[in-house]
C-alpha cells in the first residue's frame, strides 16, 4: 500500500498531471471541496489528506485508477518512441534551452501574467510529448502575479498572497554534496546570489531562479518577487538574474545547450554571458559575437514600438558597468549591439535589437505579425524594403490536450482511441468528426455550456460577497427581475484576455440601445460573459474593466452580462469550453497572434474575429466569422466606428440567425456545419505540437 501512496505522491509532483484528464480526476476525487479550495494543487490537497486516509481510500476501484494512470505516465517518461526521435534525433541528446520571463503551465503555479505565459507553458509542454530534450529557464516569483477582486465601483485592486515553495511541485537544485546551489552574478556594484528550483513537465524540466535568500541584501531578495513588477531598475535586474543567471546556472548543471530559445527580449542578456564564455576563450569580440549568433534563436511578440523593453545608457552603465568590466568587454561595444541608432550610442539600449543582432535566426508569431516585425526594423538592418529584413514567422498554437475538458476529452475517446489524429491533420480530423451526429454535438455544446453556467454561478456567489453585494444579487434574482438569466438555450458569447486597451474590451457596447435589443430579443436573445486583468499600472485598462462592470449592472443586463474576476487558467479553461462563440477585437496589426480563440475548436466554439493575429491565416468564411476585412483608418475614433459597425452587423445579420436556425429536431444544423469546419481546420494546424515542430526543424536544427 506503501507503494501506491508513493506512486501518487510521485505524480503530483510532475506537471504531466495536469493535461491528463484521467490523472486530475484522481485527485479530485480524493475531495472535490479541497481540490477547489487549493486551486486544483495536487501537492496541496495531499498535505491535508493523511496517509492514513489515503490507504483507506485506496481500495480496489480507487487503486485500478492509480495504477491504470501510473502505468500511463511511466510508459510517457519511458517511452523513446516519439517524434524527435525519428525527425530530430541529435535534439533527444543535445539540451534546447527556451529562456521565458514566465510560464503558464497551470493555475495553481501562479509565475505567469498572460499570453506570452501561456504560451511559454504550452510550448515546453509539446515539446516534452515530442520528445525533444528540453529544458525551460525562467524566475521563481514568490508573490507571483496578483490576484484580481473588483471593489463596489467595479475599479480592480490587486493582492500578492505569497507562493510557498514547499505547497508547489517544485524541487530544489542542489550540488553534487546534497547542498543548495548558488550561483552569483553582479548587479551594480553588488553581488548577488540566486538559488533555483525546478518544475518537472512532463520529459522536459523548468529551472526557476530565486533572490530571495539571506546571502543578498534586502532590495536584492525582491528581485524575483512579482512577475513583471516594479520600475525600470526592477525591470533590468530581472532581466539580468533571468538572462546572465539562467546561462551560469545551466553551466553549473553541466548543461550546455545546443540552441538558446529566447522567448521575447526579456531573456536576451543571456547573449552578454555567452559572449563572455567565448572572450574567456582567447576571441576577438567580432568572432565571439559570431559564436554567440550561431546559438541564439529569438521570438519577438510585440508589434508595437513601445512595448518593447528600452533601458537608458545611464542605467545600463549602473547596472552593468562591473560585469563588463570583469568580461573584457568595452561599454561601447557593447551598447553598439542593442542601438538602434550605431551613431549615437547614448541613446537607448534596445533588448529587442541586442537579441535580434545575435540570432542566427528571428521570428515573429504569425504570419501578419512577421511582415508587422520586418517593417518595425527595417532600420536596423541594411536592407532596401522590409521583405528582406531576415524575420520569418511560426504561428503560435496551443498544447490541445492542456485546454481539452474532461468532458470534451471523453467525449472525442468515443470517436478515436488517440486524441493526437484529431489534430494530427485536417484529413484525420475530417474523418473522425464524421462519425459524430449533429445530435452528438448539440447534446456535447450543451453539457459543456450547463458546466459553464453552474461555475458561472458559484464562482459570482464568491465574487458578490466579496464586493458586499451578495445580498442586492440575490433580491434581484429571486424577484425575478432578469427575464432572461444565464441559461444554455442563449447564444453565449465570450471575451477574456489581458485588459490592454488595444483589445478594446468595451467596443461591443459601443451602441447601447443596439446591443439592448439584441440582448432582450424574446425569440434570439444573447448573453456575454466577460473576464480579465489590466496591469497593476495601466488605469485605461482599469478604467474599462469598471465601463463593463458597470454596464452589467444596468437593469436591461443584469443576469445577462456578467464579468468575472480574478482571470486565471482555471477560469479560461471553463469558458473556452463553454461559450458559443469568442470574441476579439483588437486594433489591427496590433494583436501578433493571440491563441485564446484556437482552444475553443474542439469544444465546437466558433470564433468571430477582427482579421489580425493568426484569424487572417485560419478564416475561410466558414469557420467562424470576421469583423471586417482588416480595413484600417488613420483615426482611432473613426476605426472604433467601422469595426464596432461591424462587429453590430455581423452579430445580428449572421450569427444570431445562424445559431436560432433550427430543424424540427431543434438542432441548429447551418450552425453545426460551421462547428465541424472549425474543429477540422482550426484545430490540426493551430497546436503546439505543429508549432514546435516547425521551430525543430526550421531554427533548432542546423542545416
Amino acid at each position: 500500500m506503501r507503494h501506491k501512496i508513493s506512486a501518487l505522491k510521485k505524480l503530483s509532483r510532475n506537471l504531466w498531471w495536469s493535461w491528463d484528464t484521467e490523472a486530475k480526476e484522481l485527485f479530485k476525487e480524493l475531495s472535490p471541496l479541497l481540490w477547489e479550495r487549493v486551486n486544483h494543487n495536487p501537492v496541496e490537497l495531499l498535505h491535508h489528506i493523511s496517509n492514513d486516509e489515503l490507504q483507506a481510500r485506496l481500495d480496489c476501484e480507487f487503486s485500478e485508477k492509480l495504477e491504470s494512470v501510473t502505468k500511463r505516465f511511466e510508459e510517457y517518461l519511458a517511452t523513446q518512441d516519439t517524434w524527435a526521435a525519428k525527425h530530430a534525433p541529435s535534439l533527444t541528446e543535445k539540451t534546447v534551452a527556451y529562456f521565458s520571463a514566465e510560464f503558464g503551465i497551470h493555475e495553481s503555479v501562479r509565475i505567469y501574467s498572460g499570453g506570452l505565459g501561456v504560451l511559454s507553458g504550452d510550448h515546453i509542454k509539446s515539446a516534452s510529448d515530442l520528445g525533444l530534450n528540453f529544458v525551460g529557464v525562467t524566475l521563481f516569483y514568490k508573490e507571483g502575479y496578483f490576484l484580481q477582486s473588483l471593489n463596489r465601483e467595479g475599479w480592480q485592486t490587486e493582492e500578492y498572497p505569497l507562493q510557498y515553495p514547499e505547497s508547489l511541485p517544485l524541487e530544489k537544485v542542489t550540488d553534487s554534496e546534497g547542498k543548495d546551489l548558488i550561483i552569483s552574478l553582479d548587479i551594480a556594484q553588488s553581488e548577488v546570489f540566486a538559488q533555483a528550483w525546478f518544475l518537472n513537465v512532463g520529459r522536459a524540466r523548468l529551472y526557476l531562479l530565486d533572490t530571495n535568500i539571506p546571502a543578498n541584501e534586502s532590495h536584492y531578495r525582491d528581485i524575483c518577487s512579482r512577475v513583471y513588477g516594479g520600475d525600470q531598475n526592477m525591470r533590468i535586474n530581472q532581466e539580468i538574474v533571468l538572462g546572465i543567471g539562467g546561462v551560469k546556472l545551466l553551466r553549473t548543471l553541466g548543461i550546455n545547450p545546443v540552441v538558446y530559445h529566447m522567448n521575447e527580449g526579456h531573456s536576451a542578456f543571456l547573449i552578454i554571458e555567452l559572449l563572455a564564455a567565448e572572450l574567456a576563450k582567447g576571441k576577438e569580440f567580432e568572432e565571439a559575437k559570431a559564436n554567440v549568433k550561431e546559438q541564439c534563436v529569438f521570438t519577438t511578440h510585440t508589434p508595437v514600438a513601445a512595448g518593447h523593453d528600452r533601458f537608458s545608457r545611464d542605467m545600463m552603465h549602473y547596472s552593468l558597468d562591473k560585469y563588463l568590466n570583469k568580461t573584457g568587454i568595452a561599454f561601447d561595444d557593447f551598447m553598439r549591439t542593442g542601438s538602434e541608432d550605431q551613431s549615437n550610442l547614448h541613446g537607448l539600449f534596445t533588448m529587442t535589437v541586442l537579441a535580434l543582432n545575435l540570432s542566427r535566426t528571428a521570428n515573429g508569431v504569425s504570419k501578419l505579425h512577421g511582415e508587422v516585425s520586418r517593417e518595425m526594423w527595417q532600420h536596423i538592418y541594411a536592407v532596401d524594403s522590409p521583405g528582406d529584413v531576415p524575420i520569418g514567422h511560426i504561428t503560435n498554437g496551443v498544447h490541445t490536450a492542456s485546454w481539452n475538458s474532461g468532458r470534451t476529452d471523453k467525449f472525442w475517446r468515443q470517436y478515436t482511441d488517440n486524441l493526437e489524429t484529431l489534430t494530427a491533420s485536417p484529413d484525420a480530423a475530417s474523418e473522425i468528426v464524421a462519425k459524430v451526429t449533429d445530435e452528438e454535438l448539440w447534446s456535447l455544446r450543451y453539457r459543456l455550456k450547463r458546466n459553464l453556467i453552474d461555475f458561472i454561478y458559484r464562482y459570482l456567489s464568491n465574487q458578490l460577497f466579496h464586493q458586499h453585494a451578495y445580498t442586492v444579487y440575490l433580491e434581484d434574482e429571486s424577484s425575478k427581475s432578469s427575464k432572461n438569466p444565464l441559461s444554455p438555450d442563449v447564444l453565449t458569447i465570450g471575451f477574456a484576455r489581458r485588459f490592454a486597451t488595444y483589445k478594446r474590451a468595451p467596443l461591443i457596447f459601443s451602441d447601447i440601445e443596439r446591443l439592448t435589443r439584441l440582448v432582450n430579443h424574446p425569440t434570439m436573445p444573447v448573453q456575454i460573459i466577460f473576464a480579465g486583468k489590466a496591469h497593476p499600472h495601466d488605469d485605461a485598462g482599469k478604467h474599462y474593466i469598471q465601463q463593463i462592470v458597470e454596464h452589467t449592472r444596468l437593469p436591461q443586463f443584469k443576469g445577462k452580462i456578467i464579468f468575472l474576476e480574478n482571470y486565471n487558467l482555471g477560469v479560461a479553461k471553463r469558458m473556452i469550453s463553454g461559450v458559443d462563440v469568442w470574441l476579439n477585437n483588437p486594433i489591427r496589426p496590433m494583436e501578433a497572434s493571440g491563441t485564446s480563440g484556437q482552444k475553443t475548436a474542439l469544444h465546437g466554439g466558433l470564433n468571430f474575429s477582427i482579421p489580425d493575429g493568426w484569424w487572417p491565416e485560419a478564416y475561410n468564411g466558414e469557420n467562424g466569422w470576421s469583423i471586417g476585412s482588416g480595413e484600417q483608418l488613420d483615426n482611432h475614433q473613426d476605426q472604433d466606428r467601422h469595426d464596432a459597425a461591424k462587429l453590430y452587423d455581423v452579430l445580428e445579420n449572421q450569427i444570431i440567425p445562424t445559431f436560432y436556425d433550427r430543424n424540427v429536431n431543434n438542432i441548429p444544423v447551418k450552425w453545426l456545419k460551421k462547428v465541424r469546419n472549425a474543429i477540422t481546420t482550426i484545430g490540426p494546424v493551430y497546436n503546439t505540437h505543429r508549432m514546435v515542430k516547425d521551430y525543430t526543424l526550421q531554427y533548432y536544427l542546423k542545416d
